[in-house]
């Protein structure tokens, strides 16, 4: 079989198009199904806002339509072939270099959103001129969502092109309905995250979005004076409760220890705030001046083997350093290495909000751990980190001031230095930064 994407019409005569604008001939968006059970799904034309739109345009509606009559179907699980004219908008988004191709400004948003929907084996497109062969990109969530097969997109340029770029690709394929199930989900060692990813979370938030507005806070970093820290009487027992909880004590230190504060080893001078269980301190060679840690005043190692009660801590001073952060026009990330460390450092770095977004933030991780071969999953935004890692398991926890999570079981040897940031904040103000991880 022959399958052809790119401009065909080009700048010839509109009496081309007049059969289909009559409605004659109709070509503008459909479904094949082969006698094998090869099913391919394509859409025509360019991208166009404009209603209605001209016979070489295709529309929201169109994309719209073309989805709901494969979603419906029962146990839909993707498309083997997706033809579309247009590149995908951010197709490039975790995945090899396109070359000279700026996927970020150009393709159509509504081309991703459609083979983010269809879940196409192979993707085909043209327009710009281009051959780009991205990486194998996962359908699935991990850790969150079955295994699902990989999508791969594959860009051709014009044929007969001068600069001799790629313009025909051969390949062979078994249909997915004849696949077996195991078969079909394997993952190829290079495959990558999906770069549709913030497109299907935006999808999910507008259909869910609730609209509330948030109480004003009374000041940045919450008050154990106040109602929602008890402050307790000189017996240890909490005023209004003759029952108090019996808080479990952290395990001791089998050395000296930096960063237990009844430590004389601890710099006190860097410390900012104390609470019950946790304090803040500013990161002794920090990589900004407002780079600051949160720590658990006992001894703890890792965020997974804190008590609930050290957790409720951790929990509100993140909050109060997002909102005082988002006061000075900043975003925070925070991340933990649990590996060659004996004590709980939660290190929050603060980024100008106008010089990257937390998406930026995200792919510069999961690329520089590609770069690595350090495998980076992002979990569930709501999820508990106790649920992916036991008590004493090494990992590396990146988390965003969103609730957004990456994660990275450590087997054998973690880079202590990672990870350097190439080209994650834009202007270059912050590129080529070294974490070095306390």
């Amino acid at each position: 079989m022959l399958l052809c994407v790119g401009s065909f019409f080009g700048s010839t005569s509109d009496a081309e198009w007049e059969e289909y604008r009559t409605g004659i001939k109709k070509g503008r968006r459909g479904i094949f199904s082969g006698t094998s059970g090869l099913q391919i799904a394509y859409l025509s034309g360019t991208e166009s806002q404009d209603e209605p739109t001209a016979a070489y345009n295709f529309s929201s509606k169109d994309v719209t339509e073309l989805k709901t009559s494969l979603l419906s179907t029962p146990k839909f699980k993707g498309v083997d072939i997706l033809l579309t004219s247009p590149w995908p908008r951010d197709v490039g988004n975790f995945g090899n270099s396109p070359g000279e191709i700026d996927t970020k400004k150009c393709g159509s948003a509504l081309v991703s959103n459609l083979a983010a929907s269809l879940k196409p084996r192979y993707h085909f497109a043209s327009l710009e001129k281009a051959y780009y062969e991205r990486l194998p990109y996962r359908n699935h969530i991990v850790l969150q969502e079955t295994p699902q097969h990989v999508s791969r997109f594959i860009a051709l340029a014009d044929v007969g092109n001068t600069s001799k770029k790629k313009y025909l690709y051969a390949f062979s394929i078994v249909p997915m309905s004849l696949m077996d199930p195991a078969e079909l989900v394997k993952q190829p060692q290079d495959v990558t995250e999906n770069p549709y990813r913030k497109l299907q979370k935006e999808a999910r938030k507008a259909k869910t979005l609730v609209c509330a507005e948030e109480e004003p806070a009374c000041q940045f970093f919450f008050d154990l004076n106040k109602n929602q820290g008890k402050k307790r009487s000189s017996d240890g027992k909490e005023r209004g409760n003759s029952q108090p909880k019996q808080a479990k004590k952290p395990p001791q230190p089998t050395g000296p220890c930096w960063f237990c504060l009844a430590s004389p080893e601890v710099e006190k001078h860097l410390v900012v705030s104390i609470g019950t269980h946790c304090y803040l301190a500013l990161a002794k060679g920090g990589l900004l001046p407002d780079h600051v840690l949160i720590l658990p005043i006992g001894h703890y190692q890792s965020v997974v083997d804190l008590s609930s009660e050290v957790v409720e801590e951790v929990t509100k001073y993140k909050s109060a350093l997002k909102e005082f952060f988002r006061s000075k026009g900043k975003r925070y990330v925070l991340f933990e290495r649990n590996y060659r460390s004996q004590h709980l450092q939660l290190q929050v770095i603060p980024v100008p909000l106008d010089l990257c977004t937390s998406e930026d933030i995200k792919e510069s991780f999961i690329v520089q751990a590609q770069e690595q071969q350090i495998e980076l999953l992002e979990i569930p935004e709501h999820s508990d980190i106790k649920q992916v890692a036991q008590p004493g398991t090494p990992y590396f926890y990146v988390e965003l001031d969103t609730g957004e999570k990456l994660f990275h079981r450590i087997r054998k040897s973690f880079p202590l230095q990672f990870g350097r940031f190439g080209g994650l904040f834009v202007l270059g103000v912050f590129t080529c930064c070294s974490f070095s991880l306390l």
